[in-house]
């Protein structure tokens, strides 16, 4: 994993249940499929073009003696989604926790409306794809950002501005959902944080506006690494379901008294 945090689930936690966490071969996902497995899940490690660290990271849970398999699938391609899932249903049977962790946006050379794409569009697939395989008591964890959650009442950078509002157009999608989930038993719940050190993200936003993340750490007095971030990921998949479905993981009070 990419960060030295203490796992936050006791070992033994997630016997018997099986977890995807998307774009988890690096970075948050990769932690959070780590801890995971570390508590006793069987895990799907989801890439779509890092094949090799997806193997690496299978590898080395399956070291330590967990249960770990790597599943390439690019997310807005509904072939490639249908191939995911067929897998998973093959190689696990179901599933009990399902991590919506994969998002982008601000890579070059993608189409105009990419983001929307992947963080609305992809997700909302996903889900839908994901609910056969989906029982009572199993969980859906969606990851965004505090920029993104609170985008309606806060501005945020330019440069991350389509991503924010493509996350959270997909977000609103997703909780349009709640009702129909919850009516099977899905528990679902949205993970916000603030800006995370060490993620990509921060490198492209420093890039594009240099100084960026460290005014951010000033206003906010800390932020939130890679591990750290992805440990209370692993928290909401078993932790009781906050008021809101929503769970806020690091200083909120420059969004909310906006």
């Amino acid at each position: 994993m990419s960060s030295v945090v203490s796992n936050p689930l006791q070992p033994g936690t997630l016997s018997g249940k099986r977890a995807l966490v998307t774009g988890s071969s690096r970075g948050i996902g990769a932690d959070t499929v780590g801890y995971l497995a570390k508590a006793g899940a069987s895990v799907v490690v989801n890439f779509r073009n890092k094949e090799a660290r997806a193997l690496k990271l299978v590898s080395a849970i399956q070291q330590a003696g967990g249960t770990a398999i790597a599943v390439g699938a690019d997310l807005t391609d509904p072939v490639s989604l249908e191939n995911l899932f067929s897998t998973i249903t093959d190689e696990l049977g179901g599933l009990d926790i399902l991590v919506m962790n994969a998002s982008g946006g601000m890579e070059g050379g993608m189409a105009a409306d990419y983001a929307m794409q992947l963080n609305r569009d992809a997700q909302v697939n996903l889900l839908t794809a994901a609910l056969p395989l989906l029982g009572p008591g199993s969980r859906v964890v969606f990851i965004t950002s505090h920029q993104a959650h609170f985008i309606h009442g806060t501005e945020t950078m330019p440069e991350y501005l389509p991503v924010a509002l493509s996350k959270r157009a997909g977000e609103d999608a997703l909780r349009a959902l709640i009702p129909a989930l919850t009516e099977k038993g899905i528990e679902f719940v949205v993970v916000s944080g603030d800006m995370i050190e060490g993620t990509i993200t921060a490198t492209l936003l420093e890039r594009a506006n240099p100084g960026a993340i460290g005014a951010r750490k000033e206003s906010a007095g800390r932020l939130y690494n890679v591990g750290e971030f992805a440990a209370e990921i692993a928290l909401a998949a078993v932790d009781p379901i906050p008021e809101n479905n929503t769970r806020y993981v690091g200083d909120i009070s420059d969004f909310v008294s906006a």
